[in-house]
């Protein structure tokens, strides 16, 4: 039995939830987002829950089951308070900058880095070094995390590069004279 699929989904009251068929729609003050539900899965709502039913008792209903529900949760979650991913840039010369729907970087190449944002994601950038990605979506603000990182992921050894704020980099010790 599905523990995570079981548990219901409280919704908050300033979050509009509508259900047709299999897709479900969440609307609140952060923004709005759609899903179809993964096969083999249904949702209800009464009141101010939602909970989520499989259809069988076999291994791939069973991880369905708490694969919706968490969806399903992460949507409200997003629509009500909303996802933040916050990046540090460590290097001599390395900064970002925010103009309009385009994060621009220089992170030591011979050219900037210009990348697109998605819609419904929204980029910050602090003293140049200090970005802050925040949106209702944490797939696509997990996604424009990773990808900025993986412009320049840190270095072990002089720690430059791109990192997550909470991520503790492993140092190492450089070659030595003998």
């Amino acid at each position: 039995m599905s523990r995570v699929g079981n548990q219901s989904i409280a919704v908050p009251d300033k979050v509009k939830v509508s259900i047709a068929d299999n897709h479900v729609a969440v609307e609140g003050p952060k923004g709005k987002l759609e899903m179809d539900m993964p096969r083999r899965t249904s949702v209800s709502q009464e009141e101010n829950t939602l909970k989520v039913a499989r259809d069988g008792d076999d291994r791939e209903a069973k991880a369905m089951h708490g694969l919706g529900r968490s969806l399903l949760n992460n949507m409200v979650l997003g629509v009500s308070e909303g996802f933040v991913k916050k990046l540090e840039i460590n290097g001599v010369g390395f900064k970002a900058a925010v103009s309009g729907s385009k994060v621009t970087m220089s992170l030591g190449y011979s050219h900037q880095i210009n990348y697109e944002l998605p819609d419904q994601v929204k980029v910050t950038v602090d003293k140049d070094t200090s970005v802050t990605i925040e949106g209702p979506d944490k797939q696509k603000v997990g996604m424009v995390a990773a990808e900025l990182r993986g412009f320049y992921p840190v270095e072990p050894y002089k720690a430059k590069g791109v990192k997550y704020a909470d991520e503790h980099v492993r140092r190492k010790e450089g070659k030595t004279v003998q």
